[in-house]
């Protein structure tokens, strides 16, 4: 086969799957509507249920789902009818997905879910079938064809029925007015936790480990204690120990190139930089990088209380990014 085969075959598949999850925006109707009314009002937790490729699915419709707010638990059918039903309680909704309709494993459950009245949902992919006419709310996922050369595999109608999966989670994470803090609060291990739990505080050397230097001082004890606490920079503080500037040792190299060593006769306040940028200790990690990044700078003082006179902390930009949050 040549090379240009290949990519028009692949283009076709996504060219296929591509139209099949844009048949699915047809199917956003009053039963989608009633779908996602009845999860919203579900006590319990959304059970989802499939067998081979739908199986899959189901298990990344129920992982979506509880990973924005809705809970939800994969149960594998063939389990169900050896003892897994148990797992199933009165206050639950069942989201069956098959894609011909007529899995003999989630027909035997059904009959026996229907008993305790629970809400049966349905993702299938064909009208008129034994699990359409059994689910209580019918959303339609069928395809023209799949993506596979065979028109066999599994392809575009497992895609669409992701798609739609994705399109119920979502309408009920809105629904729900679930936020980021939310999603993160059950995200605690990842990266995406990271960047929307973790805050300055956390990272914020403090005490004796913040650069000052007071306004009077000399450049040499100034470069002195840049050098020593290993900043970059030292706050400035007046008579009153309230912040009022900032030097770096950029400041202190260009001020060499100009002063030759008459600048070590200066003061501090000769050649700091006045409204030095900071944050407050409630930052969160990602917002000081890029505050960093986007004023070019490698040290962050840090307030706890925008009303005290100086910071009582400091953070520097290898701190966050030891986190790993970029």
């Amino acid at each position: 086969m040549k090379n240009s085969d290949i990519k028009s075959i692949a283009k076709q598949v996504l060219q296929i799957e591509a139209e099949a999850v844009s048949l699915m925006q047809d199917r956003i109707d009053k039963y989608f509507e009633s779908a996602v009314q009845t999860i919203f009002e579900c006590k319990g937790r959304l059970i989802v249920s499939g067998i081979g490729k739908s199986g899959l699915i189901s298990q990344k419709i129920a992982s979506t789902m509880a990973s924005t707010g809705t809970p939800a638990q994969f149960v594998h059918p063939g389990e169900a009818v050896h003892g897994d039903l148990g797992m199933i309680t009165d206050q639950d909704v069942i989201l069956i997905v098959s894609n011909s309709g007529e899995s003999i494993e989630l027909t035997q459950i059904l009959d026996v879910l229907k008993k305790k009245n629970l809400p049966i949902i349905g993702l299938i992919g064909r009208k008129n079938s034994t699990l359409s006419l059994k689910s209580d709310i019918f959303l339609d996922t069928s395809i023209e064809k799949e993506a596979c050369t065979l028109d066999l595999a599994p392809t575009a109608s497992t895609t669409a029925t992701l798609a739609m999966g994705d399109a119920l989670a979502v309408s009920l994470l809105e629904l729900k007015g679930f936020n980021k803090k939310d999603f993160a609060e059950i995200h605690p291990g990842g990266m995406l936790g990271k960047r929307l739990l973790l805050t300055v505080e956390q990272l914020t050397h403090k005490n004796n480990r913040i650069p000052f230097v007071y306004n009077s001082s000399n450049i040499k004890d100034a470069l002195l204690v840049i050098s020593e606490k290993g900043f970059g920079v030292t706050g400035v503080l007046d008579k009153h120990n309230e912040m009022i500037g900032i030097i770096t040792d950029g400041d202190i190299r260009r001020g060499l190139e100009n002063n030759d060593n008459s600048l070590f006769d200066k003061t501090a306040e000769c050649i700091m930089s006045k409204k030095p940028k900071w944050v407050a200790s409630d930052t969160l990690a990602i917002s000081a990088l890029e505050l960093m990044e986007k004023y070019s700078i490698t040290s962050l003082f840090v307030y706890s209380n925008p009303n005290l006179k100086k910071p009582d902390g400091i953070v520097h930009i290898h701190d966050i990014l030891k986190t790993g949050i970029q």
